[in-house]
């Protein structure tokens, strides 16, 4: 077992591996930005050492001065988070280079995750079904309709090495198409340095579930069943569950053993996530995540199982410690992304200092948080202030217990998006399970929700004020 882990991440996720890592007895090291230089984080790890300047190009993606921290501190290896440089084949080349323990992906994985058209065509050799499309597209728009056939509008344009809906643009018709065959090379060269693009046929309201999976190095593969991830913004997942309220256990059985085989054919090694779009009782390949996620806390709660703890041992060599026939979910969980923005005004982010912080608490809670009391969330960063999640028998009570701490959640100083939480958890069709990709900006009442929650609300939070916003 490695005796020291420099964790390459900032927030909550890095505080997330450091209690892994002390449940283990190994030593951590932080890095921080000059923004972060008051972050809880960095002054949790045994040891913590100045990155750089707040942008992260200067700071978290300055792969060469992590890897002399490494080095100078005796960490023998690096754990990326997720973000940053954590599906980044250019860093766990360098690390493997200079002999680092890279707790993630070989490389050559990296590669082949990182690009959606390798990944699509590895997933058609592997038998897992996939939405009608091309691979690359080719430069002349005649021979791409000639490659898309029957399929229809909609379509979908996607950059290979997309991620976040960056450059994706729906087209219904010949003239979107071209267009969008235009706009979306530039903005995939811009924001990921490769300008290929692909195209699918667009499904409309779909269901985004993904499922985890576990692989050693012995060629041992496990999944852990699914996480439903359908209500997101702007392509950006907002509340997770797990297990889904869509999917019989026969069917969550044929997805796990489809996400094992592509796991299995692309020789993966680690932590990650196989995504599914599932519309009208079928699924189809969407990507594969080669990195924790951020939602990982659901399967951990209905699992009891440590999904940092598996990753760190893989990397070491070890053996899964948990085979598939021993894999044993127990009631439901859900995860409710808390951040600092907006959702009555288009999210627009706020950073700011917390004039006023307290979590919620009780059976079945979870905060994973990277903020305290008189903390200034900065402005270059993702506003992420926490990831609540609650555990119930059954799904009703996980949303009652999320209800309940929602309540609880007192945030002062910054906006945030817990009245859209309160909304959703509150809302009908959320309830009955009645999901999709396209909930948030179709459901035209939680705006209205949101603004009578607000009004609802309105003496605890004055009352919050007063006890933490004392005048001088």
């Amino acid at each position: 077992m490695i005796s020291k882990i420099l964790v390459a991440n900032r927030g909550e996720i890095a505080i997330r591996v450091m209690r892994a890592c002390r449940e283990l007895g190994i030593k951590t090291v932080a890095v921080y930005s000059e923004a972060d230089q008051d972050a809880f984080f960095a002054s949790y790890a045994d040891e913590a050492y100045l990155l750089g300047p707040a942008p992260a190009t200067l700071s978290y993606l300055n792969m060469d001065k992590i890897i002399e921290i490494a080095r100078a501190s005796g960490a023998e290896a690096i754990h990326p988070g997720y973000g940053f440089l954590s599906e980044n084949p250019a860093f766990a080349r360098a690390c493997e280079k200079a002999k680092i323990l890279f707790i993630g992906p070989p490389s050559h994985v990296l590669d082949l995750t990182g690009n959606k058209i390798t990944a699509r065509e590895e997933a058609v050799k592997a038998g897992v079904p996939v939405i009608p499309g091309t691979g690359e597209c080719p430069a002349d728009f005649s021979h791409l309709q000639d490659e898309l056939g029957d399929i229809g509008y909609p379509l979908i344009v996607k950059p290979a090495g997309g991620g976040g809906g960056i450059g994706m643009v729906i087209a219904r018709n010949d003239a979107d198409l071209q267009r969008a065959l235009c706009s979306s090379p530039e903005m995939a060269k811009k924001y990921f340095g490769v300008a290929s693009v692909y195209v699918e046929k667009y499904i409309e309201r779909p269901r985004h579930i993904e499922f985890q999976i576990l692989a050693d190095n012995q060629g041992n593969i496990i999944h852990l069943g699914e996480r439903e991830c359908s209500i997101q913004r702007f392509h950006s997942k907002v509340i997770e569950e797990s297990p889904s309220p869509a999917l019989t256990p026969e069917l969550r059985a044929e997805m796990g053993a489809a996400a094992v085989n592509l796991a299995r054919a692309i020789k993966y090694v680690g932590a990650g996530t196989v995504e599914f779009i599932y519309s009208e009782g079928r699924y189809y390949f969407l990507e594969v995540n080669a990195r924790i996620q951020v939602e990982h806390p659901v399967t951990e709660m209905i699992t009891g199982i440590d999904l940092v703890k598996e990753q760190i041992n893989i990397a070491t060599g070890l053996s899964l410690s948990i085979k598939q026939e021993d894999v044993k979910t127990n009631g439901w969980a859900i995860e409710c992304r808390i951040n600092a923005e907006d959702p009555l005004r288009n999210f627009m982010p706020s950073p700011g200092k917390l004039a006023g912080y307290r979590s919620p608490g009780g059976i079945g809670i979870r905060v994973d948080s990277g903020v305290h009391n008189g903390y200034t969330i900065p402005d270059c960063y993702h506003p992420m202030i926490s990831k609540l999640v609650a555990w119930g028998r059954d799904r009703n009570e996980a949303i009652m217990r999320m209800r309940r701490a929602l309540s609880e959640y007192i945030i002062l100083g910054v906006d945030t998006n817990l009245l859209l939480h309160k909304a959703i958890l509150e809302n009908s069709r959320f309830i009955a399970g009645d999901l999709d990709t396209d909930f948030i900006s179709r459901e035209i009442s939680l705006l209205a929700d949101m603004q009578r929650i607000r009004e609802r609300d309105k003496n605890i939070n004055v009352r919050m004020e007063q006890i933490f916003v004392r005048p001088k």
